[in-house]
């Protein structure tokens, strides 16, 4: 199994578990955003993986985000080339072909927060605490935060994240759409894993159909999308999960489901 710095990957049936393992904190460097590209490559290239899911290393941090040493000099040109890499791991977890899940087992502090934004679905541990704490130092978040969060709460709690600093806790976030399960502590990639087997009972081909249409829903307004829906759906009538799909349930048996080929996503 090819080697990811400051990540380990695992397979656990359909799903790639990926562990944030960048101690104390399981912060970013360049290096590890290029080779979160290159994982999420290598993921899609085996057709028997659909889920992907991310979870931190330890019982205190998820992950804390970029390392502000980095940042201490004030050189713009470091800046650059940090907000490029931040940008280009994280559009291609959301481009992900299969379901993305975070596992917040602790903090999820800037970058941290904002990869877990990245992601399809989130599960949050009882104890976990959530921020985007950029213009305390100066900064702002760079990798997604002013754009994604906004579309999951609103504007006024994302105001209140962001320009205030706030932080919220897990039964906050559940509260006001962050995310979407709250787990007891040390459970997080168990609700995870849970997620994943329910992934593996829908067709490959619907939801990466699903995906697109619901991605392309944060830019493009309904009255340009809903065509594009309809020719997705009939477009389903030329993949063979679409009859297995339906003659399985006529039939009260559980689909054998065709993978789509590798490298396919939204």
């Amino acid at each position: 199994m090819n080697t990811y710095q400051g990540m380990r990957l695992e397979k656990h049936g359909v799903a790639a578990v990926v562990t944030l393992d960048n101690p104390p904190a399981n912060t970013w460097t360049r290096q590890s955003l290029a080779d979160l590209v290159r994982l999420i490559d290598d993921v899609e290239a085996d057709p028997a993986l659909r889920v992907l899911i991310l979870v931190g290393a330890g019982d205190k941090f998820f992950c804390a985000g970029a390392d502000l040493k980095q940042f201490a000099e004030g050189d713009a040109a470091v800046a650059a080339e940090a907000a490029s890499a931040f940008g280009r791991a994280f559009e291609r977890l959301s481009a992900y072909r299969g379901v993305s899940i975070a596992a917040i087992n602790g903090y999820a502090m800037g970058g941290g927060l904002e990869v877990a934004l990245a992601c399809d679905l989130r599960v949050a541990e009882a104890q976990a605490q959530l921020a985007l704490p950029e213009a305390a130092v100066g900064l702002l978040p760079c990798a997604g935060g002013t754009q994604l969060l906004p579309h999951l709460i609103g504007e006024g709690w994302a105001k209140r994240m962001i320009l205030l600093g706030e932080r919220v806790d897990a039964d906050t976030a559940m509260r006001i759409g962050l995310i979407e399960q709250v787990a007891a502590r040390g459970e997080a990639l168990s609700a995870a894993l849970a997620m994943a087997d329910k992934v593996a009972r829908q067709s490959p081909a619907s939801l990466l159909a699903c995906k697109t249409l619901i991605q392309r829903a944060r830019s493009v307004p309904p009255a340009l999308n809903l065509p594009l829906e309809r020719e997705l759906f009939v477009g389903l009538f030329a993949d063979p999960n679409q009859q297995e799909g339906v003659r399985a349930f006529l039939e009260k048996r559980a689909p054998a489901w065709q993978v789509p080929s590798a490298g396919a996503r939204p």
